[in-house]
């Protein structure tokens, strides 16, 4: 190709246009990357670089921080969003826990295909490097690896994560961290330190099922908030229901909610801190996700803008290196002493091997390099699934557009019953979510909670069966 054609880099961009057009590579693929096309096209980097500039203009096309250029789904191409969240004014009990447990068992069969549970993609965790580093230590620690490490926690680890806590915006010591058994051992402990039987707890709708029923068996009644599917909970309708309940606690999941995506935006983080510290009421933060966003930057913690210790911060590791080990956190703020004694009391320690694996994993740089891969690789996989419901579901389906994580909310035409759905699903070798579960009262009777942690033939091809499901049942 000359190299003083005044519109080269048009020609090539007019080109991989019509690969994009054509579907040899499609959404969420990665394209050539700047130097290889410019070895491909004998022209230099410059020209494609403004190439690849046109292509993103015209929102072909999206960069993505040391990982590349991939094809973007065009607004237009793109299903619509679910509304904003508009469940009951009155707090109610939560009663779910015998749907919970046979969605639970149903994605431990292997002969199903697994667009249900928010699992992790077990080929993207580093399963090799954890094994070796917990074989290694199993050798070598001697008698400390089976010790009790009573709470607060491994110190190592709480070092890490005091550390960690720097890239949100936190401001931690490892002093200020307990250690627990998973993330929702940590929202357990947190509602337990709190709350009381018959207390109310404002919640974001929907909510993930885990969380409810949590609060289920603490006996505590849920107060569901108006939830919007890309900024989160809305502060007017909390502040409204805070002037109106006897709220003891507000519990968000603040970056990337399951099941919606939503990412409450920084700066309204700090608005709903500000807003419960003039009420003096706790906010239980769950970050679990908050490492998997697919921007360029990491979104902040409320606790970082926390001033009165009212934020209790809980996360795990189960979401990116390992949902097996159970290791989670909370740095609950000023219930810090009740935290540890409910920990004692209810399990007495974190498993101790877990903890040092963990913590070294963390200490020698492996996480932020796994963190990369499994943020583009997550990336990728939700914009195929997203791809895969507009093509195969009916054009009256609504879907959310999560900037991290890797679940999709998916709302379905007004006729279709999830539950009835997922009955139909399972005869067919497909397990889903049905969007029951988020709900103690019944908001989202259909809508689905997918699973877009893994994209393979099989998948695609099961999303068009349930496509004809769907479709069916909405006559």
């Amino acid at each position: 190709m000359a190299e003083n054609s005044p519109f080269l880099y048009e020609q090539i961009a007019g080109n991989i246009a019509g690969l994009i057009a054509r579907g040899t590579y499609r959404t969420g693929e990665r394209i050539p990357s700047v130097r290889q096309m410019s070895k491909q096209q004998d022209v230099s980097i410059s020209t494609v670089l403004q190439a690849y500039l046109l292509l993103e203009s015209r929102g072909l096309i999206e960069a993505r921080p040391q990982s590349g250029y991939y094809v973007r789904a065009p607004e237009v191409d793109q299903l619509p969003e679910p509304g904003i969240s508009s469940p009951g004014p009155d707090p109610s009990r939560v009663s779910l826990h015998e749907l919970t447990m046979m969605v639970i068992r149903d994605t431990l069969n292997p002969n199903l295909v697994q667009l249900g549970a928010a699992m992790p993609n077990l080929e993207l965790l580093p399963t090799d490097r954890l094994n070796r580093i917990v074989a290694r230590l199993a050798r070598n620690s001697g008698a400390e690896a089976h010790q009790y490490q009573l709470p607060p926690g491994l110190p190592e680890l709480r070092v890490q994560i005091a550390r960690r806590a720097v890239h949100a915006g936190g401001q931690l010591s490892p002093n200020d961290i307990v250690i627990t058994s998973g993330g929702i051992e940590a929202i357990d402990l947190c509602l337990h330190a709190v709350c009381k039987p018959g207390d109310i707890v404002a919640i974001e709708s929907p909510m993930y099922f885990g969380t409810l029923q949590s609060l289920e068996v603490h006996g505590l009644r849920a107060l569901e908030i108006p939830t919007h599917q890309r900024d989160g909970i809305s502060l007017e309708a909390l502040q409204f229901a805070i002037e109106h309940n006897p709220i003891k606690a507000v519990l968000v999941i603040s970056n990337f909610n399951n099941p919606l995506g939503s990412c409450i935006p920084d700066e309204k983080k700090k608005e709903l801190v500000e807003l419960l510290a003039r009420h003096d009421i706790p906010l239980i933060e769950n970050d679990v996700s908050g490492e998997i966003y697919f921007g360029d930057k990491r979104p902040s913690v409320a606790k970082a803008y926390d001033t009165k210790g009212l934020v209790m911060l809980c996360s795990s590791f189960s979401k990116d290196i390992s949902p097996a080990l159970r290791v989670g956190w909370t740095a609950p703020g000023r219930y810090r002493s009740e935290i540890e004694w409910l920990k004692f009391t209810s399990s007495a320690a974190t498993a101790t091997l877990p903890q040092m694996a963990i913590a070294e994993f963390l200490e020698t740089g492996g996480y932020d390099h796994h963190l990369r891969h499994i943020r583009r690789e997550y990336a990728s996989n939700v914009a195929r699934l997203s791809q895969a419901v507009m093509r195969y579901f009916p054009p009256e389906t609504r879907v959310t557009r999560p900037a991290g994580g890797f679940v999709l909310w998916v709302q379905l035409p007004g006729a279709v019953d999830s539950l009835e759905l997922y009955k139909k699903a399972l005869e067919n070798g497909i397990t889903l979510t049905p969007g029951y579960l988020f709900s103690p009262t019944n908001q989202f009777s259909n809508f689905i909670r997918l699973n877009a942690a893994a994209w393979t033939y099989p998948i695609e091809r099961a999303l068009e069966r349930l496509g004809g499901m769907v479709a069916e049942m909405a006559g």
